[in-house]
């Protein structure tokens, strides 16, 4: 459920259309995106957007239930990680309720991704920077 100050009128529209347990993915430029999915593609170069800032925009706007994430990101990208974590942390206080956290092997990842209303690509080139967001609610 959108909650207020996002820019990019193809995001807002995805966001203010989310129901209960439906999910959106932020993912690195590598992430593959199925046919048919709706592709959000904000990739402008290297690094551009980061996925931490889209993410963080993201968070800004909607309720998030719970997130997945690759397993393999503990070990492939500590800092990344660790900043996400922290992150989740933080979104569980700022929302007065655990957001909890699966992590799944890079493949089952890929294949739940199909799910979401949508796939927002970024210009992150840091490996395994995906993550998908169950929306919660607000009340």
């Amino acid at each position: 459920m959108k909650k207020g100050r996002l820019l990019n009128s193809e995001l807002s529209r995805l966001i203010a259309s989310l129901g209960h347990g439906q999910s959106v993915t932020v993912a690195d430029a590598g992430l593959p995106i199925p046919l048919g999915s709706h592709r959000i593609d904000l990739a402008l170069t290297e690094g551009v957007p980061g996925f931490l800032e889209t993410l963080e925009v993201l968070l800004a706007e909607m309720q998030v239930e719970s997130v997945i994430i690759a397993k393999e990101m503990a070990a492939a990208s500590p800092e990344l990680y660790q900043a996400l974590m922290s992150r989740i942390g933080q979104l569980s206080s700022e929302q007065g309720q655990l957001v909890e956290v699966l992590k799944l092997s890079h493949e089952a990842f890929k294949a739940e991704s199909h799910d979401s209303m949508g796939i927002v690509r970024t210009g992150e080139f840091t490996p395994y920077a995906n993550i998908i967001l169950k929306s919660g609610v607000v009340f």
